[in-house]
């Protein structure tokens, strides 16, 4: 009965329309309260935050006062919230209704103090930053205000201190995609063209992506294509075997990001750093093919490949060898000497045969025999000059085709080293350039996570 006598004491003559304060010039004071009880969705495309959170208003109605005495010594009741003046208090943020459970009494206290705690689904717009995905801290804004009331009607402040509101995390669900580092406040006055001013409590949420997942299915399966690039360079260069393999790594990389293209986040004004990432590892995939290329078209045996020029000999057979430290150099220069001492041998051999007719290769050994060389078996000059014309022919023509085939070996063999430093030397550089930029890249995430 207490309470049937208090609800219709309070709501007999109760006008719900008009602000609850006797005096027209009081100022009905709101204080606001947040919790973040969990993140639900982050859409990067449209730049919608979906929160669930619970929310408190409180403020004094003049109108809903009573004694205790009068009434069982009741000191607290609660009224539907529809019977009662409620503060037309919303977010700025809101992009769509949220689908919020709808919570119908409020609690009022017998000195006029009305609590309205009710939980919100809020699908805000947010200006989200993926440019460090996936090790991205998003700040999200909720500002609520009054949509009508100026200052002097209705003014804001805080239902608990800052500092409690910072890093409650009493009733945040943490096992979702999205971290909960803090929740700021800050209170300040609006105004739009120099009109009555308005009150807002700004609520920053903090919240950072949880990276794991992401490293593990993006970041892991690209380092392990790039670490098997690196190892295709120790195939031997004049083998064909590499560029098939540098084609089937740059294959499997395509399919690979055709497949994490739905997974990255992507909106109208940014790119993610990781889909960068992806682009210069695409590209350098493409420069290492290229790269194998010309090292085989460079130590591909050719009939009518030119000699390795002098200069290029003394660039990479020479300094090169010292400056990359390569420890068989000294077999390069022993083959060039030793190609060089056959065809100088070979021009002796053919001096030597013209000066002597007998094949001596002691011009004393020939001397002594030509006094008493025995005359050779075969007919005279006039006789057999065909015939010996013939024989000398087809030896010249042998000769002359076994210095050609040793030539070309000698050719193809200073190309597959100048090939092989060539491969060496590009190889290196391209090492530093994707240590550099993993370097690189590994050091930006690891401020950015640590910030």
């Amino acid at each position: 009965p207490a309470l049937r006598r208090l609800s219709h004491y309070l709501l007999s003559h109760y006008q719900k329309g008009i602000r609850p304060v006797r005096d027209w010039r009081t100022t009905t004071n709101v204080a606001i309260d947040l919790m973040v009880y969990a993140i639900l969705s982050v859409d990067e495309k449209n730049q919608v935050l979906t929160t669930y959170i619970w929310y408190r208003q409180h403020w004094t109605d003049e109108f809903l006062q009573w004694d205790p005495a009068h009434f069982d010594n009741l000191t607290q009741i609660s009224l539907p919230a529809e019977s009662i003046w409620v503060p037309d208090i919303l977010i700025n943020e809101f992009v769509d209704v949220g689908r919020s459970p709808h919570i119908p009494y409020v609690y009022v206290g017998h000195h006029g103090e009305v609590q309205n705690l009710k939980p919100i689904q809020v699908m805000t717009a947010c200006s989200l930053d993926i440019y460090n995905f996936p090790f991205d801290v998003q700040n999200c804004s909720l500002t609520f205000t009054s949509w009508l009331h100026h200052i002097r009607d209705i003014n804001l402040s805080l239902w608990r201190q800052p500092e409690l509101i910072k890093f409650d995390r009493s009733v945040f669900m943490n096992q979702g995609e999205w971290e909960l580092l803090y929740v700021l406040s800050h209170l300040q006055e609006f105004s739009v063209k120099s009109s009555d001013s308005y009150a807002e409590m700004k609520f920053y949420v903090v919240i950072r992506r949880r990276p794991l997942f992401y490293t593990v299915s993006l970041l892991l399966p690209s380092i392990f294509l790039m670490v098997m690039d690196i190892v295709g360079f120790y195939l031997p260069p004049n083998s064909g075997e590499r560029v098939s393999f540098k084609i089937t790594l740059l294959l499997g990389y395509s399919v690979f990001l055709i497949i994490v293209s739905d997974t990255l986040p992507a909106t109208a004004v940014g790119t993610p750093l990781i889909g960068i990432y992806f682009v210069v590892c695409m590209a350098l995939l493409v420069i290492s093919l290229m790269e194998t290329i010309l090292i085989v078209r460079l130590v591909h045996k050719q009939d009518l490949q030119p000699h390795v020029p002098e200069w290029v000999k003394r660039l990479l057979l020479e300094q090169a060898t010292v400056l990359l430290c390569i420890r068989d150099r000294t077999k390069f220069s022993q083959s060039r000497t030793q190609s060089s001492d056959i065809s100088r041998q070979v021009e002796n051999n053919d001096s030597t045969a013209k000066l002597n007719p007998y094949g001596c290769e002691d011009p004393r050994e020939c001397d002594a025999l030509g006094g008493a060389r025995p005359v050779p078996p075969f007919p005279g000059p006039s006789e057999g000059s065909p015939l010996m014309l013939g024989v000398l022919r087809e030896i010249t023509a042998i000769r002359q085709f076994l210095e050609k085939r040793e030539e070309f070996r000698d050719v193809a063999r200073e190309w597959l080293q100048v090939g092989y430093v060539l491969d060496v030397l590009l190889f290196r550089a391209y090492l530093a350039a994707v240590l550099a930029y993993s370097i690189t890249l590994g050091t930006l995430w690891s401020v950015w996570r640590d910030a």
